[in-house]
């Protein structure tokens, strides 16, 4: 069989030159569509579903969120294993799917499982999948550089323009926000006016709930002309708030007001984000989507970024606090100096030994033709070029050459020995 291929190799050289030509051509085409990062994805294919219940106890969400979701999310196809966390107002499941699950087939599957587990969960709550993404995929944090806004300024343009308009970039999973306050509107209530008025906490809470709505009616017709009622009622500051009537007192409307005050506030923080010791920041956290290519995603939200600073308020500029593609650049610039110094020295050794440079031309040809089919195999089995895959590829350098350089020296041998004989013979 082997002997066989050689012979018809040699016989149609100009065919297997060819086609050692399209697959270095093919190779480079995979080359450039290779994802790049500096450090491989080794996390596991899981789909994370959240919920929120806020206030209560981690084995209240235990036994009335995280155990019914677990049970009726573990029939779903593919799945190796499930796992939960349950914290105080807060439920967390992993869905473990096999490696070769398609990971957006995952979350399908898990959805649909969702519409159905929902009604044994309390009213109102609603499970929420986490973002397509994974462990490795915080790619980009920047931060605001605007020391005229307070915090909670800054907040709100952080999530009412710069994360709307980042999560537009192809490839994004999640812009998450960090630092600042969230503002809100914040109701203080007095409960000697309460107890006076006879109205409860929980009367407040549904008449201001209920107030803050817009209605719809019917179509009134006059004179040949229709016209559509519909009632306004969303609240747009805090007068708004303060005239929404609660209940009544002999025949008096109970305004909000005359129970207690409205304030411009912000929510409850857990923490806070401090920049290097110099005070409080407000920023976000690019997430990369599942499989993107992390140095073009990085370039496409740096190019977006400056877009966007351009709307910004005068005095607001980003400030980047940590860029993967710097770690990319050097981590994948060190290997590649590294294999074209192997090829260089490699080259120089099989010119030295064989002392022939046709000979020496077929064994390092094989080079950059070998890497080449290696990242079309990298693209076919879904893998990224990154230090670890890139330097598994410069330390095969010397088994490639290996067999070229033991078939050129055998195939000499023999040479020299037909010479010789042909030379004794005569």
């Amino acid at each position: 069989m082997i002997s066989s291929l050689i012979t018809w190799s040699l016989k149609n050289r100009y065919i297997v030159l060819l086609m050692a030509t399209a697959l270095l051509v093919w190779g480079v085409i995979n080359v450039q569509k290779n994802p790049i990062d500096a450090i491989p994805d080794l996390s596991e294919n899981q789909v994370i579903v959240f919920t929120e219940w806020m206030g209560r106890s981690p084995q209240i969400i235990e036994d009335q969120i995280t155990y019914p979701l677990v049970s009726n999310l573990q029939g779903i196809p593919k799945v190796k294993n499930v796992r939960a966390t349950s914290m105080f107002g807060m439920s967390f499941v992993y869905v473990i799917f096999d490696d070769n699950t398609d990971i957006y087939w995952a979350r399908t599957r898990v959805l649909e499982r969702l519409n159905y587990a929902q009604r044994l969960l309390p009213e109102g709550i609603t499970p929420t999948l986490g973002p397509d993404g994974t462990g490795v995929g915080h790619v980009f944090w920047y931060t605001l550089d605007a020391k005229q806004m307070d915090l909670g300024e800054q907040r709100a343009l952080q999530d009412w323009y710069i994360k709307l308009a980042l999560q537009t970039v192809p490839g994004v999973a999640e812009v998450s926000s960090f630092g600042g306050f969230e503002k809100q509107y914040q109701l203080v209530l007095d409960p000697v006016k309460l107890q006076f008025y006879n109205v409860s906490l929980m009367d407040v809470m549904n008449k201001v709930k209920a107030a803050n709505n817009d209605v719809g009616g019917r179509k009134f017709e006059m004179s040949d002309m229709a016209y559509i009622i519909r009632g306004l009622g969303y609240v747009k500051n805090k007068e708004d708030l303060e005239s929404i009537a609660v209940g009544n007192y002999n025949g008096i409307p109970v305004r909000v007001k005359d129970i207690g005050t409205v304030q411009l506030g912000g929510d409850l923080r857990l923490g806070i984000f401090d920049e290097n010791g110099q005070g409080e920041v407000v920023g976000g956290i690019v997430v990369m989507r599942y499989g993107e290519n992390a140095d073009k995603l990085i370039t496409a939200v740096k190019e977006k970024m400056k877009e966007v600073e351009k709307g910004l308020p005068n005095g607001v500029t980003f400030k980047t606090s940590y860029d993967r593609s710097e770690l990319i650049e050097a981590a994948i610039g060190n290997v590649k100096s590294k294999l074209i110094e192997e090829m260089a020295v490699v080259c120089l050794i099989v010119i030295i030994f064989l002392f022939h440079w046709r000979s020496a031309l077929s064994i390092i040809i094989q080079i950059p033709i070998t890497i080449a089919v290696s990242f079309i195999l990298l693209n076919a089995i879904g893998l990224s070029s990154n230090i670890m895959s890139l330097t598994g590829i410069a330390l095969a350098i010397g088994v490639i050459v290996d067999n070229g350089i033991i078939m050129s020296e055998n195939a000499y041998r023999h040479l020299a020995e037909y010479q010789q004989q042909q030379s004794e013979k005569s």
